[in-house]
């Protein structure tokens, strides 16, 4: 179960880069370089990895819970930030 976990995370990170990589060939709209698909990269792994961690060493579902929608809402923010600058 836990590398079927890891393997789903993977897929998910993959999947959610190619979708700008297919904007990109379709419209002018998009314009991401190569650093910005590593910056999200980098986030996302490690958004899913921090979240990976927390559900294999917390024992309570609803400290699970809790960590799991801070770490989401702290990516939330970075990513904010690098696409407009809200802070």
């Amino acid at each position: 179960m836990k590398n079927k976990r890891l393997i789903l995370i993977l897929a998910s990170i993959a999947v959610l880069l190619v979708i700008p990589l297919i904007a990109i060939l379709f419209t002018s709209e998009v314009h991401w370089t190569l650093s910005d698909f590593v910056i999200m990269g980098v986030l996302l792994l490690t958004t899913g990895f921090s979240c990976e961690i927390v559900l294999r060493k917390v024992s309570k579902p609803e400290f699970r819970i809790a960590i799991c929608i801070a770490i989401i809402a702290i990516f939330l923010v970075i990513w904010a930030q690098l696409a407009i600058g809200i802070i």
